[in-house]
């Protein structure tokens, strides 16, 4: 989709970041309504999410629009004229199923299928690679569904518990714990499997966090916590397979996938049952689902490629209101309570003369890409290369405001189980456990400023 995108201001941008030297930020002239630099999109509607990149080039608006329609076209069972594939065991017939509006997917409430939210699988140890050892007989994600003749993997029925947490003015608000039961199995999981619950996180941003220097990623890591401030920060390193070593982690939940290639293969084999060039294999392989053959994969390179340019170069949505005297209010309690620590406001992209899209942006994504501790509530106990079961990446906040709007919802965290910021807020623990007790403390007038702030996000 295409948007008007003020054009003039754009330029004054372009020109201005263009001269700057790499990783120089000039705290006098940031306007953070450009949280994605140049590749903000000024648009308040229910497409907010859905931008490309004003300044691709005419073939690459056309690879972007190639992987635009791939994202959204739906899978079906083998034989077919077009688009065969689709399973034999999966969890959703296409990428929009569950990145809903290129936004954020829901948990199922008690009861209802899982529509944009998975679990993914292991037992304990590592793998060869220092990753997740898969089930046997599940691999390493639990399919809730397959085609017509084939016996799911199995299903999940989750069920909440609601806490109260009350503020120091005695206000109180409700929390929901979720519970997850596994059932319907195909075939009895080992005991003691691991399972840990994702939702469909956005896709838009996703260059510009690719864009990142690795560098700076890691001068952000205090795994030891040598300046005693609480927050470590540390990077994933997980297995790059067109690499054949492991590399920083950036894209998921935990961190687990290095590059948005991997990250896009990984979900068309996965959540998909597509083969494709980076995951030729059925992940149905070895269990009694898979029908044995051995054909040519069922997503070409070009086309994998052209879904993850789709991805990488979704423009972000502009910040909104930002000289509003509560929202202000509320930044300064932002950084007051540490958020900032984790949710890194700014940073510059790496120059990138083969791709100058994202090269040398001044961006505002609010997150530091690395993994904390954020405590025993939200730990899901399973590993995932060097993220323990206590350890997230820190989700980035840009376009956080918008998801009501966008999404019919506005649930947040790995498994969606804040139903709003707040809710958010105060399940975090760990290393934002003083975050979180700064904001329980304060007054409601403070609490609906900093909320505010967020919304502007």
């Amino acid at each position: 989709m295409r948007v008007t995108y003020g054009i003039a201001i754009l330029c004054i941008l372009v020109f201005a970041y263009g001269c700057r030297k790499y990783n120089e930020l000039d705290e006098d002239t940031l306007d953070t309504r450009f949280s994605g630099g140049v590749n903000t999109a000024f648009d308040e509607s229910s497409g907010a999410f859905s931008h490309a990149f004003p300044e691709l080039s005419a073939n690459d608006l056309a690879v972007h629009e190639v992987g635009d329609r791939h994202f959204e076209i739906s899978f079906v069972t083998a034989p077919a004229l077009i688009r065969p594939g689709l399973g034999p065991v999966y969890n959703n017939v296409s990428c929009a199923s569950c990145h809903i509006a290129d936004g954020r997917g829901k948990p199922a409430l008690p009861g209802e299928r899982l529509l944009s939210m998975l679990f993914r699988i292991s037992i304990p140890g590592e793998d060869a690679h220092g990753g997740p050892v898969s089930v046997p007989g599940f691999g390493g994600q639990l399919q809730s569904n397959a085609v017509y003749g084939k016996a799911l993997e199995g299903s999940v029925n989750i069920s909440y518990t609601e806490e109260p947490v009350y503020f120091s003015d005695g206000q109180s608000i409700s929390l929901r714990r979720p519970s997850y039961v596994v059932q319907n199995t195909y075939i009895p999981p080992p005991a003691g499997m691991l399972l840990s619950p994702r939702v469909a996180p956005p896709v838009f941003g996703l260059g510009l966090l690719q864009a990142i220097p690795e560098s700076t990623i890691l001068n952000w890591a205090d795994e030891q916590d040598t300046d005693g401030d609480g927050i470590s920060g540390k990077p994933n390193y997980v297995w790059n397979l067109r690499a054949g070593t492991s590399t920083l982690g950036r894209f998921g939940w935990k961190a687990g996938a290095p590059d948005l290639l991997q990250q896009t293969a990984g979900a068309y084999n996965e959540d998909m049952g597509i083969t494709n060039p980076v995951f030729d294999q059925e992940s149905s392989l070895g269990q009694s689902q898979f029908d044995g053959l051995n054909d040519e994969v069922e997503v070409s390179d070009s086309i994998l490629k052209a879904v993850a340019f789709y991805t990488q170069t979704l423009s972000v949505p502009a910040r909104r209101n930002i000289k509003d005297p509560v929202n202000v209010s509320g930044e300064k309690l932002f950084t007051q309570a540490g958020c900032n620590k984790c949710h890194k406001p700014s940073v510059r992209t790496a120059v990138d003369v083969s791709f100058r899209a994202v090269s040398n942006q001044l961006i505002f994504p609010y997150t530091d890409m690395l993994l904390h501790d954020m405590g025993t509530d939200l730990a899901d106990n399973r590993p995932d290369f060097k993220a323990n079961g206590l350890e997230w990446r820190t989700a980035p906040l840009w376009g956080i405001g918008l998801t009501q709007l966008v999404n019919g919802h506005s649930n947040f965290l790995h498994d969606g189980r804040a139903r709003n910021l707040m809710e958010a807020i105060l399940w975090h623990g760990g290393e934002a456990q003083a975050a979180k007790e700064f904001v329980r403390q304060l007054p409601k007038s403070d609490r609906d400023a900093l909320l505010s702030f967020l919304a502007s996000l």
